[in-house]
């Protein structure tokens, strides 16, 4: 496969700020405006960002008591952005059409609310479930260039073990721009820099040889990670022009195809990367219209079933991987969650 767009994020790109005092809504804030000023981002759309933080910080505050800002900025170059994923565990919001009206504030706070958040947006989606809590993304992005219009949608969350400043947990996304990706996710062992190193470590390999086969670039993964502690790692071939999925994974990496009535699990074998690959071997999956792929480190639970969300595998992917991360995260561990479906026509 020839790469031609590469979507992995750069190493020091996303940061989750939990969100349990009105103090941190500041702490969001500053947060996003880093992120948005370290790739460039002009100043009005960063000035946006930071307002979006702010108020998505506000409402958990105000309504919630706590829950989590995820921020990441979107690669690429030309069509850089960034992404900013709210979660909270609050009692839902029971008429989401009125808080996303004008001049409806949630929580009395700088902006309109919700409302003012999916205008500021260049795209804005949101889940709410009544004594569950809410999800939202909101994402400033530049237009994809002519040409490089992307085959697929790709969410991500991703946050640290508590106490933990680098997460052990890593991925990326390699982009042909001909209906083709390879997917990484990778698990360092253990928790801390050591660990972010090893995935890190794994997932530039990974990306770097996205023209060969899974099975193949784990073997090189593997082979290239002797030195750090090894990781866990899976590798997804996708084709949307085929319609098919080549997968190929070492260790714990939970990956499952979800379709309307369906949820396939991917087949991995026992193994860590960099220690020990008795067998390594790769599966091919159909890839039915609308199905999602879900990744996702063992900071996860394995218990999750999308059909218990009415509505939820048509959001955003980023959406998805929030409320799952929100309900099944095991909260003693480094946490990732990649959801990754085809691109849709636009409306």
């Amino acid at each position: 496969m020839e790469v031609s767009v590469s979507l992995y994020p750069d190493y020091q790109s996303g940061v989750a700020v939990a969100i349990d005092d009105p103090s941190k809504v500041g702490e969001a804030r500053r947060s996003a405006n880093a992120i948005a000023a370290a790739i460039g981002l002009p100043e009005t759309d960063a000035g946006r960002f930071a307002i979006l933080a702010s108020e998505a910080a506000t409402n958990i505050t105000k309504h919630a008591g706590h829950g989590q800002i995820v921020l990441r900025s979107l690669g690429d170059g030309g069509a850089a952005g960034v992404e900013l994923v709210a979660i909270d565990y609050g009692p839902g919001i029971s008429d989401l059409d009125r808080a996303l009206s004008d001049g409806y504030s949630t929580a009395g706070s700088s902006g309109t609310g919700l409302g003012a958040m999916s205008r500021l947006a260049s795209l804005f989606d949101i889940y709410t479930s009544i004594g569950s809590g809410t999800v939202l993304v909101a994402r400033m992005a530049r237009p994809a260039p002519a040409g490089r219009d992307r085959p697929f949608e790709v969410g991500v969350v991703r946050v640290p073990k508590q106490g933990e400043v680098a997460c052990g947990d890593d991925w990326g996304v390699a982009v042909d721009g001909r209906g083709r990706a390879v997917v990484a996710v990778a698990d360092g062992l253990g928790h801390g820099q050591s660990a972010a190193d090893a995935s890190r470590r794994a997932v530039e390999v990974a990306v770097d040889r996205a023209g060969d086969q899974p099975a193949k670039i784990v073997a090189q993964v593997h082979a290239a990670l002797r030195s750090t502690r090894g990781a866990a790692l899976a590798i997804a071939e996708l084709d949307t022009t085929g319609k098919s999925v080549r997968y190929a994974g070492l260790g714990n990496i939970s990956a499952s195809l979800v379709s309307p009535g369906e949820s396939k699990s991917l087949v991995s074998y026992n193994g860590i990367a960099g220690h020990e690959a008795r067998k390594i071997q790769e599966f091919a999956y159909d890839w039915p219209a609308g199905a999602l792929l879900v990744l996702h480190s063992d900071g996860l639970s394995g218990r999750w079933d999308l059909t218990r969300y009415p509505g939820l595998a048509n959001r955003d992917p980023s959406v998805v991987a929030g409320v799952l991360y929100r309900d099944y995260s095991r909260g003693r561990d480094d946490s990732l969650v990649v959801v990754v479906r085809a691109a849709r026509p636009a409306a």
